[in-house]
């Protein structure tokens, strides 16, 4: 048996780009670090202003990626513009071996590869309330392109149709306003809700 299959119930988080999951994950672990561990990712994509490595990601080179794809590191593992993020067996067992609930952000073809694993978390879509205000939120970050910032919203109208699909998530979170947000991403992670968010329409 994988020991996967023995860990207290991962919450697998996704969404577009920009939809402020980073941020509702920073505040659970800041409010709850011993209930809650965030699973660190690897990644090949340089690092941001204010990320440290093994805090935000493991910042690795292309050949080291790739070395840890080959010898099976990774539960999954997926490449968006140019670069490659992915979740290791070895970040979830870390956070799973202090008895806290393990938290993966990933993208949805990270949740297409973990639907093929033993992992049975519960899936939670973190949504924008619109294009434009996620256009907004990329344009305040500062550090993308007009073109970057196209490419993000595209992905995130694949992201919110893959959402859609049947049997794809368990809840809907909408971060509309980041306050109630964080207080309903609470409740479902502290298991005191299992009601979400309706799907809100990505348009402009």
């Amino acid at each position: 048996m994988s020991p996967v299959t023995e860990f207290l119930r991962p919450l697998v988080l996704f969404g577009p780009s920009g939809s402020g999951k980073s941020t509702l994950v920073g505040k659970l672990l800041a409010e709850f670090p011993d209930k809650f561990g965030f699973s660190v990712s690897h990644t090949t994509r340089s690092p941001r202003a204010g990320e440290e490595d093994g805090k935000a990601y493991h910042f690795v080179t292309r050949e080291k990626f790739l070395s840890l794809v080959a010898e099976g590191a990774f539960i999954e593992h997926a490449e968006f513009s140019k670069n490659l993020y992915g979740t290791t067996f070895q970040a979830v067992r870390h956070v799973a071996d202090t008895g806290r609930r393990c938290i993966l952000d990933i993208d949805s073809q990270g949740v297409r590869n973990i639907k093929k694993t033993d992992l049975n978390p519960t899936y939670i879509f973190i949504s924008p309330p619109s294009v434009a205000a996620l256009r907004q939120r990329l344009l305040g970050r500062g550090t993308e392109t007009e073109d970057s910032i196209e490419t993000r919203l595209k992905a995130s109208v694949t992201e919110l149709q893959y959402a859609r699909e049947p049997g794809v998530i368990d809840l809907v979170v909408v971060n509309d306003d980041v306050e109630r947000a964080y207080g309903l991403f609470k409740k479902i992670a502290l298991g005191e809700t299992t009601e979400g968010d309706l799907m809100p329409e990505l348009d402009s």
